[in-house]
């Protein structure tokens, strides 16, 4: 159906910046939203960040908001997050993920991760004090 392949993460100091990209390949179904989710150490899985694709809305997890940025090249088939002043925490590994369904997922759905249903296998981010 979909493969979604992520890249960009690395190792990085607290206040820095990354940016991850993540290319779908879609055989079968309709991605109209897509997003980025990440799981730290001991915590689930969470969705930071989202982007409807037909019209590039865009919705943040509060510990995102003012600092990761989710943008999208319709002619990559590239969806990228954009990471600024980095925190510690912020650290963990962060998964691409989109709905295949042709649905559009509103401000609640968009950050759940029940509104996806397809994954990348993800991408690492370290972040150092």
């Amino acid at each position: 159906q979909v493969r979604l392949v992520e890249s960009g993460g690395d190792s990085v100091q607290a206040g820095g910046s990354l940016r991850l990209s993540c290319v779908a390949n879609v055989d079968s179904g309709d991605v109209r939203s897509m997003a980025w989710a990440r799981q730290t150490p001991g915590k689930e899985r969470e969705v930071v960040a989202g982007i409807y694709t037909p019209d590039g809305t865009t919705y943040y997890a509060d510990a995102v908001k003012g600092r990761f940025i989710i943008s999208q090249d319709k002619s990559k088939n590239t969806v990228y997050l954009v990471m600024n002043s980095l925190k510690p925490e912020d650290a963990g590994m962060y998964y691409c993920a989109a709905d295949s369904r042709g649905l559009y997922l509103g401000p609640h759905q968009a950050l759940n991760m029940r509104g996806y249903n397809n994954w990348g296998q993800g991408t690492q981010v370290t972040v150092s004090s």
